[in-house]
């Protein structure tokens, strides 16, 4: 049997952060860091506003007609965005998804102006660091609200 969640093509549009489906991609993505760290997942202050261009974009990558990721940038300074919620469906994981994802926030910071993205994410995330170090996302010195967090690992590259 074909896994229809391998063959079929991804679609990559850009939504507002307060669409329904981007809630809840970003409730699931909430849930899911609150599972590995604790707490309410991430408690960075983060505002619909920062996702909207042409400092920011949300977008949601979806199989047909069911979204299973998404991710996001915001401006970070001069030249720089920062990729926040990043995000697979459990059952989309080891597709593609995130690396399709990610390509697509790049794209879309480059055509902004951003010369450069930044990220945080955290050592209970082995498959996320992975993926950034495939990717070429080298590691920087901590930054922003998890910064003094022993287990912050923040990464860059430039685009």
């Amino acid at each position: 049997m074909i896994d229809d969640a391998t063959t079929t093509a991804l679609r990559i549009e850009r939504l507002g952060f307060a669409e329904p489906v981007a809630r809840q991609l970003v409730a699931q993505a909430l849930a899911d860091l609150g599972a590995r760290y604790g707490g309410e997942g991430d408690e960075t202050p983060i505002a619909a506003a920062d996702f909207e261009p042409p400092n920011g974009a949300f977008l949601v990558a979806y199989r047909g007609q069911t979204p299973v990721g998404c991710g996001a940038w915001r401006s970070h300074g001069d030249g720089t965005a920062e990729i926040k919620r990043m995000f697979t469906v459990p059952a989309a994981r080891g597709t593609g998804v995130a690396t399709a994802v990610l390509a697509a926030i790049e794209a879309d910071a480059r055509r902004a102006g951003r010369t450069r993205v930044i990220l945080e994410t955290g050592g209970k995330q082995p498959e996320a660091i992975a993926l950034y170090g495939k990717l070429g996302y080298r590691r920087i010195p901590n930054y922003g609200y998890y910064a003094d967090e022993p287990d912050c690992l923040s990464f860059a590259r430039d685009l």
